[in-house]
């Protein structure tokens, strides 16, 4: 009886907690007398994927390196996987997986063997090698050198790379910045792949589509602080202080309305004319959002 009764107690107690991958509270850093980050708060849940948007200089560099313990905050708090980023082990750092702007490949050594060696660094087996350039679409290459491949080439190489160890969350700073739709479609393909498996993803990006179409929520960083956080699309109907209906006629006519249900009578006439192109509510983007609140573009240096 007292067993069943300690097992609820345990179950009760588990009931609504939520699991966090990643959590910081009130990071700020400087450097000398500039203020790089100013009380950033955030939590990121197991499986989702987190946007941070913001300019250049904005800080977003600065953050990554605290959240994946390669540099102290000056003030706050910052945990990955349950634990102090002051105090990473080991084994908790090569679950960490991380694709920075800048490469680290070798140009004079294949695909392959630039995956090798950085399994042996790890003290990871070689043995998911072809199977992950398999996955990122580079098995076929796998012995040309780092040297002659496309932009797009390295960036899945590098992000391959970030797949080696047991990955339980990545790192993403710009992966498809500079790199044609379709590059960037099969890398979507592949990070959502990844989500489904369970991994985190902490994903830095210019791209408003990208942000739109991945992130489960996104924080808009400016000057060292986060100024708007939450779901991309509810941040838009947030600021969506128009609320219109843009209707554009066969005739090239453009029709506003009001987003309600006032306006469903003038919709339902003209669709049964069959005279309407394309219709459009104003609710906002994510890059209008930013400007309306910083005064600045995405991208556009603090």
């Amino acid at each position: 009886m007292n067993d069943t009764l300690n097992t609820k107690r345990k179950t009760d107690v588990n009931v609504g907690k939520t699991l966090y991958t990643l959590r910081a509270e009130n990071i700020s850093h400087s450097f000398s007398e500039h203020q790089v980050l100013d009380k950033v708060s955030f939590q990121v849940k197991k499986g989702e994927v987190f946007g941070l948007l913001g300019p250049s200089g904005a800080g977003k560099t600065t953050l990554i390196k605290i959240l994946t313990g390669q540099l102290s905050q000056d003030n706050g708090t910052a945990e990955l996987l349950g634990r102090d980023t002051r105090k990473l082990s080991a084994k908790e750092r090569k679950q960490i997986g991380a694709m920075m702007d800048n490469l680290g490949l070798y140009d004079r050594l294949s695909i392959y063997n630039n995956l090798s060696f950085y399994a042996d660094i790890l003290h990871v087996s070689r043995h998911r090698i072809n199977d992950i350039l398999k996955e990122i679409g580079l098995y076929e290459d796998r012995n040309k050198a780092v040297a002659k491949l496309s932009k797009g080439m390295k960036n899945r190489l590098s992000l391959a790379r970030a797949f080696m160890n047991d990955t339980k969350i990545l790192f993403l700073d710009e992966p498809t910045a500079g790199l044609d739709p379709v590059t960037t479609r099969e890398i979507h393909h592949t990070l959502c792949q990844q989500k489904k498996q369970g991994c985190t993803i902490f994903l830095t990006t210019h791209n408003m589509y990208e942000a739109q179409s991945l992130c489960d929520q996104v924080a808009l960083l400016g000057e060292g602080r986060i100024i708007e956080i939450g779901n991309p699309t509810e941040i838009c109907q947030k600021y969506n202080h128009l609320n219109k209906l843009r209707i554009t006629l066969n005739d090239g006519k453009n029709v506003v309305l009001e987003n309600n249900s006032s306006s469903a009578l003038a919709v339902k006439e003209y669709l049964e004319k069959d005279i309407i192109t394309s219709i459009h509510s104003t609710e906002p983007t994510l890059e209008t959002v930013f400007i309306e609140l910083t005064g600045k573009g995405l991208n556009e240096d603090e």
